[in-house]
């Protein structure tokens, strides 16, 4: 088989991968939460790993990034936040309701992409918007009150939802920038970001003293996955069309509440099913809406 035959195969399986383990990626975080590594100090440990390991290698692409260097650096304080958000929402809160809050975000990019990249709102982006509104109005509703999060993990997850769908557009307004610039802008905002969280934070970084070596070691492990998780992400992005990558990047939600149901015992009732199957169906929509607007760019 040829290295060309060979390579829709590889970007398929890079963003099975991928998927699969963000959709792991919460339970090492709570697993060094116990061994008493705070969220934040977790998250600067393994984001300086592929930045410091890796980060150099893009360090000329960086340089040569014109006119856009604002752009990047909005990237990289948005993306900052959706990881570091991310970890606090899942130490905090129920896997799957953060999860299905998260991947809300397909409403918001309709949104962001009507504001920042003047795209014009189709019959597919209103369907997203309803479905995904729909969907999480029905998860959250409790009799006499607000459809709103019941709580500040379910707060930080909208927001960490938000912010991924900002840096996704901005990183398509960053299309002239290489992927691995725009990845160690990802991994220097998340650092930066945190960096600043264990200054005003106190006892955050108290373990660096303790002389066991199992919370390193860990903290190396998951900085390791999180730099593969980027280049395939990459990789496979690049060789497969949005509606299909939307579907793969799905099986997150079925890793994590599979891995939550065995790992921590959280079960999902009927009424949460309703509104993921909602939102589930929104993220799908969502890829065809992302085709749609290739096209027309394409013949615009």
């Amino acid at each position: 088989m040829s290295a060309l035959s060979l390579q829709r195969p590889l970007a398929l399986g890079s963003l099975l991968y991928a998927a699969s383990m963000w959709g792991l990626m919460w339970y090492p975080y709570r697993l060094l939460h116990e061994a008493g590594v705070g969220g934040i100090a977790s998250t600067f440990f393994t984001y300086a790993v592929p930045l410091a390991a890796l980060g150099w290698l893009h360090a000329r692409e960086l340089l040569q990034v014109r006119g856009q260097r604002l752009w990047l650096a909005a990237l990289a304080l948005a993306a900052g936040w959706t990881n570091l958000a991310y970890v606090m929402a899942m130490l905090q809160g129920e896997v799957v309701r953060v999860l299905l809050l998260f991947f809300l975000s397909p409403l918001w990019t309709v949104l962001f992409s009507r504001v920042l990249l003047d795209e014009r709102l189709n019959r597919a982006g209103l369907v997203v918007m309803a479905l995904a509104a729909g969907g999480a109005v029905t998860m959250l509703w409790q009799a006499d009150e607000w459809p709103l999060p019941a709580n500040r993990a379910e707060w930080i997850a909208l927001s960490a939802g938000m912010m991924f769908a900002l840096s996704n557009v901005i990183s398509r307004h960053l299309g002239g920038v290489s992927e691995g610039a725009r990845s160690t802008a990802v991994w220097a905002g998340v650092v930066v970001l945190t960096a600043i969280g264990l200054g005003l934070t106190a006892g955050e970084l108290e373990f660096v003293g303790q002389a066991d070596w199992r919370p390193w070691a860990l903290l190396i492990g998951v900085g390791a996955a999180i730099a593969s998780v980027t280049y395939t992400v990459q990789y496979g992005l690049a060789r497969v069309p949005a509606n299909q990558a939307i579907v793969i990047f799905l099986v997150e939600l079925v890793v994590a509440a599979v891995a939550a149901y065995f790992l921590s015992h959280e079960r999902m009732g009927p009424q949460e099913w309703l509104g993921a199957a909602m939102i589930v169906t929104a993220s799908l929509f969502s890829g065809r809406m992302q085709d749609a607007a290739s096209r027309d760019a394409a013949h615009g």
